[in-house]
């Protein structure tokens, strides 16, 4: 089944590589949406495709880069968006 989901990343998440590392894994995963550093330090991230594909990239995700230190995870379900056609990062 597919859905998406909007995480909201705290932490040591600016800097390191963390835009990079989300990209692509969820391009290997075959995930659509974006990857966003936010002016409060944080990273947005809107992924969309099947809910096993995304329960596995958030569990990554949580780990992030070596350089990162994620201290914080918001996790919200949100409705699909088809104007993705592959995962990007906004800037």
């Amino acid at each position: 089944m597919k859905k998406g989901l909007k995480l909201k990343l705290f932490g040591r998440v600016q800097g390191v590589g963390f835009r990079y590392f989300t990209q692509n894994f969820a391009s290997n995963l075959g995930l659509k949406g974006f990857v966003k550093n936010m002016p409060d330090g944080s990273v947005l991230i809107k992924a969309y495709g099947d809910e096993n594909k995304l329960n596995r990239f958030v569990s990554k995700i949580k780990e992030g880069p070596r350089t990162a230190e994620v201290n914080n995870l918001k996790k919200k379900e949100i409705s699909l968006d088809k104007n993705y056609n592959k995962f990007s990062i906004k800037y």
